[in-house]
C-alpha cells in the first residue's frame, strides 16, 4: 500500500506537468481554434533558458526562473506574430503543419545551442523529503503539485475577474463579435500565445528536477495532448484533471505492469475514455445546423 501511495503521488506530480502543457494547448485552441503542436518544444526551451540563467550564469533560482518566464512570454508572442498570424484563415492543416515545423526548428536550435548532454537544475527543494510514517515523499514532487495548484488558481482569477481575461473569453466565444465590440483581437491572440509560452516554461522548470533537461523532452507534448483531449480540449480545469489522470496511469503502469506498457498507457486510457465520452470529461456537446 505504501508503494501504491508513493507511486500515486509521483504520478500526480508528473501529471501536473502534463496538465500545464495541456493547458497551453487549451488556451490557444479556445481563443484561436489553432492546435499548437510546438507546445512541448516551448516547454523544453523554457527549461533550457532556466538552466542558462540559473546554472550557467549563476543567478538566484527564483530570479532565473522569472527571467526565463519573461523571455518565453516575449518569444511566444513573437512566434504568433511572425509564424501563425500570416496563415490564419487558411485551412487548419496548413496551421497544424506550421506548428509542427516550428517545433522541429526549436528542437534543432536547442540541440545546437545547448548540445545533446543531459542537464540538471538544482532547486531549493532538491534532496528534501517529507516523511509520514513509512511514506517518503520527495520535496520536488510536492513543490510541483503546490505550484500547479497556485498557478491554476491565478489563471482562474485572471480569466474570471480581469478585463483582459474577460476579453479573452469573449474572443474565444465569438471572434467577430468581439472585434465589433472594440476588443483588439490580434493583440489578444499575441497575449494568449505569450501566456501559453509562460505556462509551458513553468512546466519545464518544474519538470527539470525529476527529469533531466535534454532536447527530446519536448516529446512530452505528445503525452500532454491526450491529457488535453481527455479533459475536453476546451476546458481549463479539464486539462489539469486529464494531465493528472494520464500521469498517475503512466506511473502505476510503469511500476506494476511489464516494460513497454508505460509508453502506451496514456493512449489506451484516451481511447477508452473517448469511446464512452467522445466530448471528453469536461467538454460540452456542440450542435451545428447544416
Amino acid at each position: 500500500m505504501l508503494d501504491f501511495i508513493q507511486q500515486t503521488i509521483g504520478g500526480i506530480a508528473l501529471g501536473c506537468v502534463y496538465g500545464l502543457i495541456a493547458l497551453g494547448f487549451v488556451l490557444i485552441y479556445k481563443a484561436t481554434e489553432v492546435v499548437n503542436f510546438a507546445q512541448g518544444e516551448l516547454m523544453m526551451l523554457g527549461a533550457f533558458l532556466s538552466f542558462t540563467f540559473i546554472a550557467t550564469l549563476g543567478l538566484n533560482y527564483w530570479l532565473g526562473f522569472a527571467l526565463a518566464v519573461v523571455c518565453m512570454a516575449v518569444l511566444g508572442s513573437t512566434m504568433e506574430r511572425l509564424v501563425i498570424r500570416p496563415i490564419l484563415g487558411y485551412p487548419q492543416f496548413s496551421i497544424v503543419m506550421a506548428t509542427i515545423g516550428l517545433g522541429l526548428v526549436v528542437r534543432s536550435l536547442a540541440g545546437m545551442l545547448w548540445g545533446t548532454d543531459d542537464l540538471r537544475i538544482e532547486t531549493p527543494f532538491t534532496g528534501g523529503v517529507f516523511k509520514l510514517g513509512g511514506l517518503v515523499i520527495a520535496a520536488d514532487s510536492l513543490s510541483i503539485i503546490v505550484a500547479t495548484l497556485l498557478l491554476c488558481a491565478v489563471l482562474y482569477w485572471f480569466f474570471r475577474y480581469t478585463k483582459i481575461g474577460i476579453a479573452m473569453q469573449a474572443t474565444s466565444q465569438n471572434m467577430l463579435a468581439a472585434y465589433y465590440m472594440g476588443i483588439p483581437v490580434k493583440r489578444i491572440f499575441s497575449l494568449i500565445w505569450a501566456i501559453s509560452a509562460m505556462v509551458a516554461c513553468i512546466a519545464g522548470v518544474l519538470l527539470a528536477p525529476i527529469t533531466l533537461i535534454h532536447a527530446n523532452i519536448g516529446f512530452l507534448g505528445l503525452k500532454a495532448f491526450p491529457a488535453a483531449v481527455l479533459g475536453g480540449f476546451s476546458s481549463i480545469p479539464g486539462a489539469l484533471v486529464g494531465g493528472i489522470i494520464i500521469g498517475v496511469v503512466e506511473t502505476l503502469s510503469g511500476f506494476y505492469l511489464p516494460e513497454g506498457f508505460k509508453d502506451v498507457a496514456a493512449y489506451v486510457v484516451l481511447l477508452v475514455a473517448l469511446m464512452v465520452m467522445p466530448q471528453g470529461l469536461f467538454g460540452s456537446r456542440a450542435l451545428k445546423k447544416v
